[in-house]
C-alpha cells in the first residue's frame, strides 16, 4: 500500500459520509422517512441498494470457498434462490407495497389476530433484529478482517479495533441519513466495488501463471467448470492442488435439494419465500406498485446475472496462484491476489471497493434490524404514542446498539459458509408458511410459530444424533417442519374473522380465499394464477439463460453462450409484453 491507494480509500470514506450528511434532515422528520424513505424510492434506486447490500465483503470470499470445494457448480448453494427470487417479483411485490406496514413483522399482526400474533410480532422483532441480524453483521465483519489481514498484515486483535472503528463510521451515517442515505450510499459503493472485481478478475486471468481462461482449463480438471454437478468427478492429475482432491464434488441429491427444497422451504436474508426483511423494506419504499414490481425485477436480475462471474473467475485463478493453500484457507487466496498483484492504485481501489462493499450491506442491516426493535418492539409494546421525533432518536440510539452487539458476536463466528449453511438450516421450512399466509386464509399466528421453533429441534436432532450433513439435511428438517405447522394449523383456531375481512379488503391476494370472498363479494381481486405463473416462468428463463450464457460466453463456448442470452433476450421482451397488459 502507498500514499496514493491511501488516498483513493480516504476519498471514498469522505465522500460516504457526505452522502449520509446531506440526507440526515430529511431522516429526521419522523420514521416513515428513517425506514422507509417517505415511500418514494424510485425502482432504479430501490433495486440497485437490495443488490449493493447483498454485495457484502463475505461474498465474493464465500464464493471463492465455494469454488475451490465444488467448482462452479457448488455456486447452486445461492443459485437455487432464483426461483424464489423471481416468485418474490410477480405473486409478492405489489402486494407488499399495498400492504402499508413499516416492516415485514409489522405485517404479522396485520394478517393474525390475538395474542400469538402479537406475540409472533414482538418474538419475531427482537429473534431478527437483534439475534439473527447481529450474526449476519458478524460474517460480514469476519470476512472483512480476512481482507484487512492478508491486506496489510496485522494481528487479529488489530484488525477488531479498525473492524470496530469502521462500523462506528458506518453506523454515524446510517444513523444520521436513514433509508434515504442508506440507499444513495449504496448505489455509489455498488458501482465502485463491481468495477473493482471486473478489474481484479480480468488483470489475473491475463497473468503469465494463469494464462487466461484457455490456461484455467488446461491448470484445472474439468468438472471444476461444470454448471451442474457430475455423477462422478475426474480428478485425475489433480494432486497438486491441495485439500481439494478429498472434497470435490457436488452430490446429485445435494443438487436436489437445492433446487427442489432450499429455494421455497428456507428463510434466507436477502432470498426469503415470499419476500422480506430488507427486500420487503424496499419493496415497501418503493413510489407504488409498479416501481415496487420493477425494484424486485432489477434486483434479481443484477444480483444473478451481473455479479457472479468476476468472483467465480477470480476464484479459480486463484486455485491456480495458490496451491498451497488448505482448502479451509482457499477463501484467502482472493485477498492475497488482491496483496499480490494488483499495482499501485489500483489496490487501493480494489480495498475501497471492499470498505464499499461491507459498508452498503453493513449500514442496510443496522436500518432494518433497527426497524424491527423501534417499529415492532419499542412502538408496539413500550411506548406506543410518543412523538415521531422521539421515535427517530430512539432509532439512531439503537442503530449504536446494534453496531455493538455484531462486534461481539464477530469473535465467535468462524467460516463464512458455514454461518450461511446454519442460517438456511435454522429457517428450513418456514418458508412455505411465508409463502401460504398470503395466499391461503388458514394460516394463522400458530402456524407460523410452529414452523418458525421446530427446525432449531430438527436441525439439533440431525446434528448431535446423526451423520447427515448439509444439504441433505434440509430433506429432514423441512419434512418435519411442514407436518408440524400443519397440525398445529389444523389443530388451533383460524385467525378472527374481522381481521381477515380488513387483511383480504386491503390486499385483495386472491387463492384459497373463498370463505372469506363469499362475505366480500364486492372486493375484486387481480390475482390471475395462469398469467403470474408464466412470469415466474418466464422470468426464472431469463435469469438463467442470462446466467449460464454470460458464463459460456466468458468461458469460451460462444456459440452456446450466445444462444443462451438470445433465449435470455426473448423471455426478456415476453415479459415486457405481459407487464405492460
Amino acid at each position: 500500500m502507498h500514499l496514493l491507494d491511501y488516498s483513493i480509500i480516504i476519498i471514498y470514506f469522505l465522500i460516504s459520509i457526505a452522502i449520509g450528511i446531506y440526507y440526515s434532515k430529511r431522516a429526521s422528520k419522523g420514521t416513515s422517512e428513517f425506514f422507509l424513505s417517505g415511500r418514494n424510492l424510485p425502482w432504479w434506486l430501490a433495486g440497485t441498494s437490495m443488490v449493493a447490500t447483498t454485495f457484502a465483503a463475505d461474498t465474493p470470499l464465500a464464493v471463492t470457498e465455494l469454488v475451490a470445494q465444488h467448482g462452479i457448480a457448488g455456486n447452486w448453494l445461492w443459485w437455487n434462490f432464483v426461483f424464489g427470487g423471481v416468485l418474490t417479483i410477480f405473486f409478492f411485490a405489489k402486494l407488499w407495497r399495498r400492504a402499508g406496514v413499516m416492516t415485514d413483522v409489522e405485517f404479522i399482526e396485520l394478517r393474525y389476530s390475538g395474542k400469538p400474533a402479537a406475540f409472533l410480532r414482538g418474538f419475531r422483532a427482537l429473534y431478527l433484529g437483534l439475534f439473527l441480524n447481529c450474526i449476519i453483521m458478524g460474517w460480514v465483519n469476519v470476512a472483512m478482517m480476512s481482507i484487512l489481514e492478508g491486506i496489510f498484515g496485522i494481528s487479529h486483535s488489530q484488525v477488531i479495533l479498525y473492524i470496530a472503528a469502521c462500523m462506528v463510521l458506518v453506523a454515524a451515517y446510517s444513523a444520521m441519513s436513514g433509508l434515504w442515505g442508506v440507499a444513495a450510499t449504496d448505489v455509489f459503493q455498488f458501482v465502485f466495488a463491481m468495477v473493482g472485481t471486473i478489474v481484479l478478475a480480468i488483470l489475473l486471468l491475463n497473468l503469465p501463471q494463469v494464462g487466461g481462461i484457455a490456461g484455467l482449463q488446461q491448470k484445472l480438471p474439468k468438472d471444476f467448470f461444470n454448471f451442474f454437478p457430475s455423477v462422478e468427478s475426474n480428478l485425475e492429475g489433480f494432486k497438486n492442488l491441495q485439500g481439494l482432491a478429498t472434497s470435490f464434488s457436488l452430490s446429485v441429491t445435494g443438487f436436489l435439494a437445492y433446487i427442489g427444497i432450499q429455494w421455497w422451504a428456507s428463510w434466507y436474508p436477502g432470498a426469503e419465500p415470499g419476500g422480506g426483511g430488507y427486500v420487503a423494506q424496499r419493496m415497501m419504499a418503493a413510489k407504488d406498485e409498479r416501481h415496487s414490481v420493477l425494484a424486485t425485477l432489477w434486483f434479481t436480475v443484477a444480483h444473478y446475472c451481473l455479479r457472479p462471474w468476476p468472483w467465480i473467475l477470480t476464484g479459480l485463478a486463484t486455485l491456480v496462484l495458490y496451491p498451497q493453500l488448505s482448502l479451509a484457507d482457499k477463501k484467502l487466496g482472493y485477498v492475497f491476489a488482491m496483496r499480490d498483484y494488483l499495482p499501485t492504485g489500483l489496490l487501493g481501489m480494489l480495498v475501497a471497493a471492499f470498505f464499499a462493499a461491507y459498508m452498503s450491506t453493513i449500514a442496510t442491516h443496522l436500518n432494518w434490524g433497527t426497524s424491527y426493535v423501534v417499529n415492532d418492539f419499542y412502538r408496539r409494546f413500550v411506548k406506543k404514542d410518543a412523538e415521531e421525533k422521539e421515535y427517530v432518536r430512539v432509532s439512531r440510539i439503537t442503530t449504536i446498539l446494534l453496531m455493538l452487539v455484531s462486534v461481539v458476536l464477530t469473535i465467535f463466528i468462524q467460516t463464512i459458509s458455514g454461518a450461511w449453511m446454519f442460517i438456511i438450516e435454522a429457517g428450513a421450512g418456514l418458508g412455505l408458511v411465508l409463502i401460504l399466509r398470503w395466499y391461503w386464509w388458514r394460516v394463522n399466528a400458530w402456524s407460523e410459530i410452529a414452523a418458525m421453533l421446530t427446525p432449531f429441534f430438527a436441525y439439533g436432532y440431525i446434528k448431535f444424533l446423526t451423520d447427515v450433513t448439509f444439504p441433505n439435511s434440509l430433506f429432514f428438517i423441512v419434512g418435519v417442519t411442514t407436518v408440524v405447522w400443519l397440525v398445529v394449523t389444523f389443530l388451533t383456531k383460524p385467525t378472527d374473522e374481522n381481521v381477515l375481512k380488513e387483511f383480504y379488503t386491503r390486499i385483495r391476494p386472491g387463492g384459497m380465499w373463498k370463505p372469506i370472498a363469499k362475505i366480500l363479494p364486492n372486493v375484486k381481486t387481480d390475482f390471475n394464477f395462469g398469467k403470474q405463473m408464466l412470469q415466474w416462468l418466464a422470468g426464472v428463463v431469463l435469469v438463467y439463460s442470462s446466467l449460464f450464457g454470460m458464463g459460456k460466453f466468458l468461458l469460451g463456448e460462444m456459440v452456446l453462450g450466445l444462444a443462451l442470452l438470445l433465449v435470455a433476450v426473448v423471455c426478456g421482451g415476453l415479459l415486457w409484453r405481459m407487464m405492460r397488459e
